[in-house]
């Protein structure tokens, strides 16, 4: 595995949003989308991914809660929301596949959709931790 940016190094402002995309296309986060919010502020870019990282098992829990649909549409939308505000494409997707969720009371298809943000919400939390300088 190769050495990954980090936020607080940064990557330099001078580099194109073409080639920051391309760059991050294969990982959980995509560094440039969120640097171009942050206007390259990487302290700031570091403390968005910590409160997306340290907020993911609050979401997902609610997801686990969720009483109704309107409970579960919530919670998938708050997940999708916060995902693709940083980046976490992958994330992002799968919390609107299981916003699409149609038959909420079938509990094996909504574990499946909780299996799922939970095993893309691991690697993305890992790769945040490595970018970020953490575990």
């Amino acid at each position: 595995m190769t050495d990954m940016p980090s936020p607080r190094i940064g990557i330099p402002a001078e580099t194109p949003a073409a080639a920051l995309s391309a760059a991050d296309a294969d990982q959980p986060v995509d560094l440039g989308h969120l640097r171009r919010f942050t206007h390259g502020d990487a302290a700031l870019e570091a403390e968005i991914l910590a409160l997306f990282s340290d907020q993911l098992p609050v979401t997902i829990r609610a997801l686990k809660d969720a009483t109704s649909i309107k409970d579960w549409n919530i919670a998938a939308h708050t997940l999708k929301g916060s995902a693709r505000a940083v980046g976490a494409w992958s994330l992002a997707n799968a919390a609107e596949e299981a916003e699409n969720l149609t038959q909420f009371s079938n509990v094996l298809e909504r574990a499946v959709f909780v299996s799922k943000i939970e095993q893309v919400s691991k690697v993305t939390r890992k790769y945040i931790g490595s970018v970020s300088g953490g575990a």
